[in-house]
């Protein structure tokens, strides 16, 4: 959008190396243990054995069974690790810059022009006057309201303020008709807030086509999710559509 400030961002994060040395301990070969020295046999005595006793030996007192070895005392149990808690989902971030195709659809549209001083008070009765003729035939809305920006400069703007529409309505005023919505290729992003503060979400559009070396074409297409005739204005919430050459 003319009139949009362009900021030039640059975020440089330089990458940090980190060079780890690690040493390996030698493993140390234990020393092998002495052999053991062999001890001679004893030599066999002269003198023969004495002759067993006729009497009988005594019968030998069985030796009483090894006690049973102490079991050991278990040790507490351990309790287990606490559970961890689940997180909390993560909310996904709004389409910023989306490639999308747009289709066209048949609407009623309102001409106007507007300076940026009073930009969202002239759009809102643009929608208005919009509302009480579909609201006076009983046509209902077939789609989000919509304003094409089709003129942009430092003082203001022109648009046509947009309703989808399946029903034809009648008695259309001058600066009123029925045609067809933009289509084709375009980007899609996100404004969440206030409409003064559209400025920073045209930024930031800019920055992205400056960055990606896109080129817009002269107009670009906003879509209110909320009805701006019924939200609060720090609650709107618009979706910005781009169109690309």
């Amino acid at each position: 959008m003319n009139g949009f400030r362009r900021l030039a961002l640059a975020a440089l994060i330089p990458a940090a190396a980190l060079s780890l040395g690690l040493s390996g301990a030698r493993a140390q070969t234990p020393s092998p243990a002495p052999a053991a020295s062999a001890s001679p046999s004893s030599a066999p005595s002269a003198t023969p054995s004495p002759a067993a006793s006729a009497t009988p030996a005594p019968a030998a007192t069985p030796a009483p069974a090894p006690s049973p070895a102490a079991s050991a005392s278990p040790s507490p149990a351990t309790p287990p690790p606490a559970a961890a808690a689940t997180p909390a989902p993560v909310q996904t971030a709004d389409p910023f810059g989306l490639e999308t195709t747009l289709e066209a659809k048949k609407v009623v549209m309102v001409k106007g022009t507007a300076n940026w001083d009073s930009a969202f008070d002239t759009l809102v009765d643009a929608f208005k006057a919009l509302n009480a003729l579909l609201d006076k035939q009983g046509i209902k809305h077939a789609g989000n309201s919509m304003i094409v920006y089709t003129s942009t400069d430092d003082t203001g703007f022109t648009f046509l303020a947009e309703i989808p529409i399946e029903q034809d309505p009648k008695n259309l005023t001058k600066d009123m008709s029925i045609g067809k919505s933009p289509e084709g290729k375009a980007l899609k992003f996100v404004h969440r807030g206030s409409y003064d503060n559209m400025d920073n979400t045209y930024e930031a559009i800019t920055n992205h086509l400056d960055d990606k070396k896109l080129e817009a074409k002269d107009t670009f297409i906003e879509e209110y999710l909320t009805d701006p005739l019924k939200t609060a204005e720090d609650k709107l919430v618009i979706n910005v559509f781009v169109p690309l050459k």
